[in-house]
């Protein structure tokens, strides 16, 4: 199971690389959104898939699940929708002000 999500992780890896170097704002936002889901995966993947009990102090026996891989992507999610929802507001008012969302347009080149 953890080759598979290597192997989807890399996928979503090389698809976001590939958005972040277009030159529409929205597709940099899309793929920075695609990287950091992958992170997301690969933290998760790396925390490894362990069968066992929650980490009760009742408890006496046995294996543990821990808790840590879940408590960091939680927070890695949280900090990555606020980032896009910033993301999205930025590329928004650029698009107002400016008139385009094409990075060539917006320093001054035409495709001339």
């Amino acid at each position: 199971m953890e080759s598979l999500m290597i192997v989807l992780v890399g996928i979503l890896v090389s698809v976001g690389t590939y958005l972040v170097l277009s030159r529409n704002i929205i597709r940099v936002i899309v793929g920075t959104a695609i990287l950091s889901h992958a992170v997301h995966l690969l933290i998760l993947t790396v925390g490894g898939l362990k069968k066992g009990d929650v980490p009760l102090l009742s408890h006496s026996g046995g294996p543990f699940t821990d808790a840590l891989p879940q408590a960091l992507i939680l927070t890695a999610i949280v900090i990555s929708f606020a980032v896009t929802a910033f993301l999205l507001v930025l590329a928004y008012r650029t698009y107002v002000t400016n008139g385009s969302d094409d990075f060539q347009e917006l320093r001054g080149m035409s495709d001339e």
